[in-house]
C-alpha cells in the first residue's frame, strides 16, 4: 500500500508540474506586445554645447511627431525617451544603460563623439541600434559594431577639406592648431594636421587645452610668436568664439578656421565685428531646397530657430523609421540589414550606408560669416 500511495503521489506531482508548465507557456504566448515603440533621444542638453545638442534632438522629435500623426510604424505609436548626457563620456554611458534598461529599440544620438563612442559599446551589448546625427570621429564606426550608424560625415573627410582649403585655396605654408582634447576636437585637429602636412605645409603649433579653460592668453601669445599664417580650432563654439575674439584683440588677424562644432549662431553673436576671415567646414546649405521647406516650417513653429544639426536629427529619425517599415520589424539585426541595403531620400540628399554604418558620400563645404550670417564660401576660381 505504501508503495502504491507513493506511486500515486508521484503521478499527481508530475501532472501538476506538466499543467504548470503548460499554463506558463500559454501565458507567454498570450502576453500582449508593447503598445508603443520606444526610441531614445540622447545628447547634450546642458552646458556649453547645449544649444547644438538640444536642437538636434528636437529635429528628431519633429520627424517622430510626423510619423505618429500618420499612425506610427508597424501599427504602433512611437514613444520617445529624451536624456541629457551633458556632453560627458561617463554620463553618456549611464544614459545609454538607462535607455537599454527602459527597453528602447533604437537611439538617435549622441551628439559629441566622446559620448557616442563609449555609449555605443552599451548599445551594442544590448542590441540597440544607434544612429548619431553629429558624431564625426572615425573611431565610432571603426569599432565594428553592427548597430552603429551615423548620418553625418567623418573627421577624416572633413579634415581633408579643411587641410586642402588652408594649403591649396589660401596658399598657406604654416598654420597653428589648438584643440579641446576631446575625441571630436583632437580627432578633427589631427586629420587637418595630417592633410596639411601631406601637402607640404608645416604645423608650427599643435596643442590641446581643457574644455573648461577660458584664459587663452598663453595660447594666443604662443601662436602669435610662431609665425603661423592661419589658425585652426578643433573644438566647440563655446570656446571657439571667445578664443577668436582674444586673438583679434591681441592683433592676431590671421584666418580663424574651425569645423562643424563651431557652426552655431552663438559663434556669430560672440565674435561680432571680429568675424572677418572666419571659416568653418559643414555640410551643404539645405535651406533653399524644396524638400527642406516643410521641416523648417514645422520646426520653427514648434521650437523656433533650428540649429546646425536639427536637419540631421530629423533625417536620422526618418531613415530609422523607414528602415523599420522596410524590415517589418524593430529587431536591430533586420533593421540594420535594411539600412545597409537601401538608399534613403532625405532633406540632406540621398543617403546610402556602407558596411561600417558610415554614409558613402559626405558633403563638407567651406562656410564663412558675412552680414551676421553663415554663408557658403563660393568655390575658388
Amino acid at each position: 500500500m505504501r508503495k502504491l500511495h507513493f506511486l500515486l503521489s508521484l503521478t499527481v506531482i508530475s501532472i501538476a508540474a506538466l499543467t504548470g508548465c503548460s499554463k506558463s507557456s500559454d501565458q507567454a504566448q498570450t502576453t500582449p506586445a508593447a503598445s508603443t515603440i520606444k526610441i531614445g533621444l540622447a545628447g547634450v542638453k546642458s552646458g556649453s554645447d547645449a544649444q547644438i545638442g538640444l536642437t538636434m534632438m528636437q529635429g528628431s522629435q519633429v520627424a517622430i511627431d510626423e510619423w505618429n500623426a500618420k499612425g506610427g510604424v508597424l501599427g504602433r505609436q512611437i514613444e520617445t525617451i529624451t536624456l541629457d548626457d551633458e556632453g560627458k563620456p561617463d554620463k553618456a554611458v549611464n544614459v545609454a544603460q538607462t535607455l537599454v534598461d527602459d527597453g528602447v529599440v533604437a537611439v538617435l544620438g549622441h551628439f559629441n563623439s566622446g559620448c557616442s563612442i563609449p555609449a555605443s559599446r552599451v548599445y551594442n551589448q544590448g542590441k540597440v541600434l544607434q544612429i548619431s546625427p553629429g558624431s564625426t570621429n572615425p573611431q565610432y564606426t571603426e569599432q565594428g559594431y553592427p548597430f552603429a550608424f551615423r548620418i553625418c560625415g567623418r573627421d577624416d573627410q572633413q579634415g581633408q577639406v579643411t587641410g586642402a582649403f588652408l594649403h591649396d585655396t589660401l596658399k598657406l605654408n604654416t598654420i597653428a592648431i589648438l584643440h579641446n582634447k576631446t575625441a571630436y576636437g583632437e580627432g578633427l585637429a589631427t586629420e587637418v594636421k595630417k592633410t596639411f602636412e601631406a601637402k607640404g605645409g608645416t604645423v608650427v603649433v599643435f596643442d590641446g587645452i581643457g574644455q573648461d579653460d577660458n584664459d587663452f592668453s598663453a595660447n594666443v601669445s604662443k601662436i602669435k610668436g610662431s609665425g603661423a599664417q592661419a589658425f585652426f580650432w578643433g573644438g566647440m563654439y563655446g570656446q571657439g568664439g571667445p578664443l577668436c575674439v582674444k586673438m583679434r584683440q591681441a592683433g592676431l588677424n590671421i584666418p580663424f578656421v574651425s569645423g562643424d562644432g563651431c557652426f552655431d549662431q552663438t559663434l556669430i553673436d560672440t565674435v561680432g565685428a571680429n568675424a572677418t576671415d572666419v571659416y568653418l567646414t559643414f555640410g551643404q546649405d539645405y535651406h533653399n531646397l524644396p524638400a527642406a521647406a516643410p521641416f523648417l516650417k514645422k520646426y520653427n513653429e514648434k521650437y523656433g530657430q533650428e540649429g546646425a544639426y536639427s536637419a540631421y536629427g530629423y533625417d536620422a529619425a526618418n531613415v530609422y523609421l523607414t528602415a523599420v517599415q522596410q524590415a517589418q520589424s524593430t529587431d536591430s539585426d533586420k533593421v540594420a540589414a535594411a539600412m545597409k541595403s537601401h538608399t534613403y531620400d532625405t532633406i540632406l540628399g540621398k543617403v546610402e550606408f556602407d558596411d561600417k554604418g558610415d554614409v558613402k558620400a559626405s558633403s563638407y563645404v567651406l562656410w564663412t560669416i558675412k552680414d551676421g550670417k553663415f554663408q557658403v564660401l563660393p568655390p575658388a576660381q
